[in-house]
């Protein structure tokens, strides 16, 4: 057979995809041996504009950030999450999950998203990875994983696929889309976060790195909802949050356009094939409650990496028992990660007064139980390790 024309092949540019490039980069003797495909690739410094606010922010878990600072490629603008406050509209109850009690600086950070794809993407630049642009990847196995590019077909001893494809698998439609805006608040509170759970679904507000009066809007409602939001003019949409989320910080003043995207879960195996792993988005496409899907995203890449340390230095062997490995390691993260996206968007959004009245106790007893909130807080600040 003839030898491929590279060892990884990483199908998807994006922050999952970057990351896995960089942790790879770092075990190979020949780091252009991988290949890094994608759209598009973000390698010039931002230009300024008078372009609106971008409202695409990732809340980055502590855990995430450690790895995106040792890789190098951790954006210059965050803003830190000290505290997050979770409550029930219409119900008592509610509960503070802090740093302090959990002995770390931070909860997390909130990231704009071009911002740090454009961090990851310059530093897999200067590690040596390649760089291949492409309109579409889709890995196919026979002998070896060829890769249709569109335009041409290269090859590689293993695949990942990282994003660009929806798993194969469990599929849920939660009948939610969710609204992104960008807003000032007139009384903010700093390194604070809120999740604010409503019968047509959760509500996310989150400091924003680009400013302390600035906060990024992640609103999950009824679809029919959404469009409302979405074409709302500002004082009407400002008036609307303010219901909903209640005075805590104060007056809201819009800063940037909507956007509408629906929401739905998808989890597939890890395994695609036996040369073929599936990471990220590819893995499992999650509801935004929590702001786990990048976070669970970047421990797949962390683990694969580590897989494959060894492989790397004699890509000729076979890769399947590390490939194997590396499912079987990551299924309980997986599996307990999607479950509590999947679970508290459902269960907090029900009409049955009796599971709304229960939501509200469960947050009261999180909130004067410490025993019952570290294992929650710890799972969301860093994953399930194994």
């Amino acid at each position: 057979m003839d030898s491929p024309d590279y060892d990884i092949a990483i199908c998807g540019a994006g922050p999952t995809g970057s990351a896995l490039a960089l942790l790879l980069a770092r075990h190979a003797s020949d780091p252009s041996r991988i290949v890094l495909t994608g759209r598009q690739f973000h390698l010039d410094p931002p230009t300024k504009s008078d372009t609106p606010i971008d409202p695409r922010t990732l809340a980055m878990n502590h855990g995430s950030r450690v790895l995106l600072e040792q890789l190098g490629a951790w954006p210059a603008h965050s803003a830190s999450i000290k505290t997050v406050h979770v409550s029930q509209r219409g119900r008592l109850g509610r509960t503070l999950i802090q740093s302090a009690e959990l002995g770390v600086p931070r909860l997390g950070c909130v990231v704009a998203y071009d911002d740090l794809l454009r961090t990851l993407h310059q530093a897999v630049a200067r590690s040596g990875v390649t760089l291949a642009q492409a309109p579409r990847a889709l890995p196919r196995q026979a002998r070896r994983v060829d890769i249709d590019l569109g335009d041409r077909i290269i090859s590689s001893h293993v695949a990942v696929q990282s994003d660009g494809a929806r798993p194969d698998g469990v599929h849920r439609q939660y009948r939610q889309h969710a609204v992104l805006a960008t807003v000032a608040a007139g009384q903010p509170r700093e390194h604070w976060a809120f999740e604010r759970f409503t019968t047509q679904g959760p509500l996310a507000i989150l400091p924003h790195p680009h400013g302390g009066k600035l906060y990024g809007i992640v609103w999950c409602c009824a679809p029919e909802r959404a469009q409302e939001l979405a074409h709302m003019p500002d004082p009407a949409f400002e008036a609307a949050l303010r219901d909903t989320f209640g005075a805590r910080l104060g007056r809201f003043t819009c800063q940037s356009p909507r956007h509408v995207f629906p929401l739905s879960l998808h989890a597939g195996p890890s395994l695609i094939a036996e040369r073929i792993v599936a990471i990220g988005n590819a893995a499992q496409t999650l509801h935004p409650v929590a702001g786990q899907g990048l976070n669970l995203g970047l421990r797949d890449a962390a683990q694969l990496a580590q897989a494959l340390a060894d492989w790397l230095s004699d890509p000729q062997a076979t890769p399947v028992a590390a490939l194997d490995d590396f499912a079987r390691k990551r299924r309980a993260d997986r599996l307990l990660t999607t479950g509590i996206t999947d679970f508290l968007p459902r269960v907090f959004a029900t009409h049955n007064p009796l599971v709304r009245h229960a939501c509200g106790l469960s947050l009261l007893a999180l909130d004067l139980g410490r025993p019952l909130r570290a294992p929650l807080a710890r799972h969301l600040l860093a994953g399930l390790r194994t």
